[in-house]
């Protein structure tokens, strides 16, 4: 199959996912580039369309039968980065329930987190150093944002992510977790901190910190032991460095 139009119906819906709305009521997203069309199809993740440039479609030979050939115009449409990539595709939405999280040991809790850069690299940092599951809690980003995509690195869809909004299905969904707060004054440094599983470890916005209904919720605190010059970290780092040491 072969697309060189603007103007195709198939081109004009799939630029849509572009926008929050159109990809929670198809549940579908865009995926960017040759590592994370191949990652994505290598984990599983169903691919309905892979828009390639005439140029490289012999780089995507491993998903033949969803090809659809297409020129660099169709693509910068397609892409939301300035310089398009040699291949968008479509890809459909990993679903996960808050049961599948109630027999996990150690779970990531982002609350209101808004950067789609930093959720993405929250997700490859978990990936890597041993979470086991991510919540998002509250009013964040969505997950399936262009942005995050390209920033998880192909990670996004290695372990499971559900979003909650209500605080008596999170209370329900880890009752029986160690629940750990991530606070500027704790009552553990990380250094000093025994881990007990399962546990769910709360990290509040960058701007806001954990709420209090979080804080009033956990069964411990912990902080990050740093020079006294240096009031915070970005998130993500902070997210990275407490992974590592509980590994």
């Amino acid at each position: 199959m072969e697309i060189s139009s603007l103007s195709n119906n198939l081109v004009k819906e799939t630029t849509k996912l572009q926008q929050k709305k159109y990809r929670a009521e198809s549940g579908k997203f865009l995926l960017e580039g040759y590592k994370a069309i191949k990652e994505a199809y290598d984990y599983g993740i169903k691919l309905e369309h892979i828009f390639v440039n005439k140029k490289n479609v012999s780089e995507y030979q491993f998903a033949s039968n969803i090809i659809i050939e297409t020129n660099e115009d169709v693509l910068n449409k397609l892409s939301t980065t300035e310089s398009a990539p040699n291949a968008v595709a479509i890809g459909i939405q990993k679903i996960y329930s808050k049961e599948d999280f109630k027999q996990l040991k150690k779970v990531v809790l982002l609350e209101s987190i808004k950067d789609a850069g930093n959720l993405g690299t929250i997700i490859r940092s978990s990936t890597a150093f041993g979470a086991d599951g991510i919540v998002l809690y509250g009013d964040c980003v969505d997950l399936y944002n262009p942005k995050c995509v390209r920033s998880s690195v192909g990670n996004l869809w290695k372990l499971p992510i559900i979003h909650i909004e209500k605080f008596c299905e999170l209370g329900e969904t880890f009752k029986n977790f160690t629940r750990i707060a991530t606070l500027p004054k704790a009552k553990h440094y990380l250094k000093d901190f025994k881990a007990k599983y399962p546990m769910l470890i709360m990290f509040g916005s960058e701007a806001d910190g954990l709420s209090e209904e979080l804080i009033k919720f956990s069964t411990d605190s912990l902080k990050i032991e740093m020079a006294k010059t240096v009031e915070s970290l970005n998130l993500a780092t902070s997210v990275s460095v407490i992974l590592y040491e509980l590994m």
